[in-house]
């Protein structure tokens, strides 16, 4: 059990968007409104200034609970327990609006990417707030208790469960990868190995006999030239079993007629410098998207769309392919998968990374150099 504890606390803090989301800021603008709605017009809002104050609080704190969960956990949360402790001090009637209850989003946020150390002291905030509420005669009944926990409980629980299952989808994904590289290991092996054999054989043979049999050293030097051919061969057909069915050279100007085709509204957004590009790495880019497309129509549940960007900048081509599904979900392989599509980008120098986006969905992100790795 300590050993589980120690684990949880030691949970690193997970990887935060530098700036509000729409979602966050259409949030905040509407808890924003509402609660000077309410503290302005309702009638017999008790300490109607500082109700309006924790509002105003409250609305700061969601739009920047993508950016900094703890901190907006601790301002919304450290506020309300103060002026809890106050009215409690001085006995005088609780300072609320019915819009304050838009706080119970931060313990989602702070429970789905805080640290573990940070979501144990939004827990101990939290349980201070009950414990301050109680006190307040906020609870009159028994019944009444256990709702009151399930309700500050619930957002901090679903938090959590997201967050572990995003991190069983990247586990998923790892393996993946273990197990596509493991495959094409075996075929690599199966399909090379024994030709290399036989020619490193015959090519000991032939400088065996070099200087006293040179009919038999060019027997051995056409074997070896037959292994070859064979092994080529061989290789060829294991990379094109390896790629899409359709080898022609398609490149960025075919991109229109693929969002046409596409089971799913897909919009092409094309910025900066895109003339000049290699035709490979024209290639690359049309490929990519099409398997992120590929993927999405796939396995994108409730997905309405797909966007794919390509942006040019100096020295590089940004792609970036997002659909508005679902943001935790299983996805599948789909073509070569999502370890063919790395290395599509690694052999022309660039990186590709997928995962949930920020703002929902699924998003894949390559970079590639604009001359495709020529050096």
């Amino acid at each position: 059990m300590l050993d589980l504890v120690r684990s949880l606390l030691a949970e690193p803090a997970l990887a935060r968007p530098s700036r509000p989301s729409r979602a966050d800021r259409g949030v905040a603008l509407l808890v924003l409104a509402l609660a000077l709605a309410e503290g302005l017009l309702r009638d017999h809002v008790p300490s109607r200034p500082i109700a309006i104050a924790i509002g105003l609080v409250i609305a700061a704190a969601l739009l920047f609970r993508g950016t900094h969960p703890f901190g907006a956990f601790v301002a919304a949360f450290a506020s309300v327990n103060a002026v809890t402790a106050l009215e409690l001090a001085l006995g005088v009637a609780r300072a609320e609006l019915h819009t304050g209850l838009a706080v119970l989003l931060l313990p989602y946020s702070l429970f789905r990417a805080a640290s573990g150390r940070q979501a144990a002291l939004g827990l101990a905030l939290m349980a201070l707030a009950y414990a301050l509420g109680a006190l307040q005669g906020g609870f009159r009944h028994p019944g009444d208790a256990i709702g009151g926990a399930v309700v500050l409980l619930f957002p901090a629980v679903l938090g959590a469960s997201v967050r572990f299952r995003d991190h069983a989808r990247l586990r998923e994904l790892d393996h993946a990868r273990l197990r596509e590289r493991e495959r094409l290991a075996r075929e690599l092996h199966d399909t090379v190995a024994h030709h290399v054999a036989a020619i490193a054989i015959q090519a000991q043979a032939g400088r065996a006999v070099l200087a006293t049999r040179p009919d038999a050293t060019r027997g051995a030097l056409a074997a070896i030239e037959a292994e070859a051919a064979r092994t080529l061969a061989e290789l060829r057909a294991l990379v094109g079993a390896l790629r899409d069915d359709d080898g022609a050279a398609l490149g960025l100007a075919e991109l229109d007629a693929l969002a046409a085709r596409a089971a799913l509204p897909v919009t092409i957004e094309r910025a900066g410098e895109l003339d000049g590009l290699r035709p490979l790495v024209q290639s690359a880019l049309y490929r990519l998207a099409q398997e992120s497309i590929t993927n999405a129509v796939r396995h994108a549940r409730g997905a309405r769309r797909v966007v794919v960007r390509i942006e040019g900048e100096r020295d590089v081509v940004r792609l970036t392919v997002r659909d508005d599904g679902e943001r935790a979900r299983t996805r599948g392989p789909s073509g070569y998968g999502l370890v063919g599509m790395a290395e599509r980008a690694a052999l022309l120098g660039g990186t590709l990374e997928a995962g949930p986006a920020d703002e929902g969905g699924w998003s894949v992100r390559a970079v590639l150099p604009r001359e495709g790795g020529a050096r």
